[in-house]
């Protein structure tokens, strides 16, 4: 399946019609969904797919629909649960738990206005919380101020990370793709008609490039903003009732503090603890991944042991585990997906901020539209790796 505008040079001799170098969240997927097409693909992962050296690891994701960052972030997340409900049925792999997810903070807090706006642009009725109820009905969130109110977006859960990855990888080779894993690529280099893919082995040359490489952007597209930080998953047991934090009593959330910033998490369930975090953290840094720190200090949560003691003190206030994790900002904090400067030889896909596992199989998909020249099935002009350029 050949790319729009792609011209074949005639000396020069193809590899693959489409390549896909990195195969985390985002790279699975548009893996899976290319070769799902018929396409000819190579989908390149410098380690095994399901790996714990970049983004996509730690057991849990949050799964949000009701996306306060952008409403143009819905449908992505509704495409997301479409494809993962596939995937399931298909390879027998446990991908996305809905259990409801409250985002909490006063009314005008950025997470309530932004969770109001993406639900009136999109029609979904939601449920708002008084602070009375919240305190009612989910006990577990402390110091609830008198004016917080709790959004109720009804399609949110938890996802499984490793599982979607997993799952993309193996469908992608059943429908023809093929996989080069433990095979790092060191560079890329766009060449006449195409684009020649630098590894130890040997290079590779293909029509079109879908690069998906999370924390590596940066070294295959210096040109682009793309910004690895080191940020640790901490997990933590209840300090009395267990009961009281399982997942279906202590469902996803999303909490703006009076100090403006935020705590994340979810309750437990069979296979794994209660996972807490904070949206930002001093001790958070930017990092070279090829050098990060895989160790954990007490550095690593001294923040979130005191907002879960001051506003969760049903946990035992020290995480029982912890595991070091890397995320790739950009500097509005939204994806930069897309074609820079529209050319047809490659496309990128990074600047997760934080959030980019929700969205992973509708952008995806999103990438292999772009790549075999459908239209996307949503608008992703905000997404624009130009707006940087």
């Amino acid at each position: 399946m050949t790319s729009p505008s792609l011209s074949d040079p005639p000396t020069r001799t193809f590899d693959a019609e489409h390549a896909v170098i990195g195969l985390g969240a985002m790279g699975s997927h548009a893996f899976w969904r290319l070769a799902a097409r018929g396409a000819d693909v190579l989908g390149f992962e410098q380690f095994r797919p399901g790996h714990n050296q970049g983004s996509t690891h730690g057991s849990t994701r949050l799964f949000r629909t009701l996306c306060l960052e952008h409403p143009g972030l819905v449908p992505i997340a509704r495409r997301s649960l479409a494809l993962w409900r596939e995937l399931e049925a298909e390879t027998g792999l446990p991908i996305v738990r809905l259990t409801g997810g409250l985002m909490i903070g006063r009314p005008d807090s950025e997470i309530i206005r932004g969770v109001r706006e993406a639900a009136e642009v999109h029609g979904q009725e939601v449920r708002t919380l008084t602070a009375a109820e919240l305190r009612k009905e989910f006990p577990q969130h402390a110091e609830i101020g008198d004016d917080d109110v709790a959004i109720l977006d009804p399609e949110a859960g938890v996802g499984r990370p490793e599982n979607a990855v997993l799952a993309a990888t193996r469908a992608a080779e059943a429908a023809g793709g093929r996989l080069m894993d433990r095979l790092a690529v060191r560079g890329i280099e766009l060449v006449e008609g195409g684009v020649v893919i630098r590894t130890a082995a040997r290079d590779f040359t293909v029509r079109q490039v879908v690069v998906t490489a999370g924390p590596w952007m940066y070294q295959l597209l210096p040109s682009l903003p793309y910004q690895p930080i080191r940020t640790p998953l901490t997990w933590f047991t209840p300090a009395v009732d267990a009961a009281e934090f399982d997942l279906d009593r202590f469902p996803t959330f999303i909490r703006e503090l009076p100090d403006g910033n935020r705590i994340w998490g979810h309750g437990s369930d069979a296979d794994h603890a209660v996972k807490i975090g904070p949206e930002d953290d001093p001790h958070y840094t930017l990092v070279n991944p090829d050098e990060v720190d895989r160790s954990i200090s007490p550095a690593d949560y001294t923040l979130v042991s005191q907002l879960v003691a001051r506003y969760l003190p049903g946990l035992e206030p020290e995480p029982t585990s912890a595991a070091p994790c890397m995320i790739t900002r950009s500097p509005d904090m939204q994806f930069i997906l897309g074609r820079p400067g529209d050319d047809p030889r490659l496309l990128v896909g990074g600047g997760d901020s934080g959030h980019a596992f929700k969205h992973a199989a509708g952008l995806g998909e999103a990438l292999a539209q772009m790549a075999v020249g459908e239209p996307t099935y949503t608008d992703f002009t905000f997404t624009d790796p130009d707006r940087f350029l």
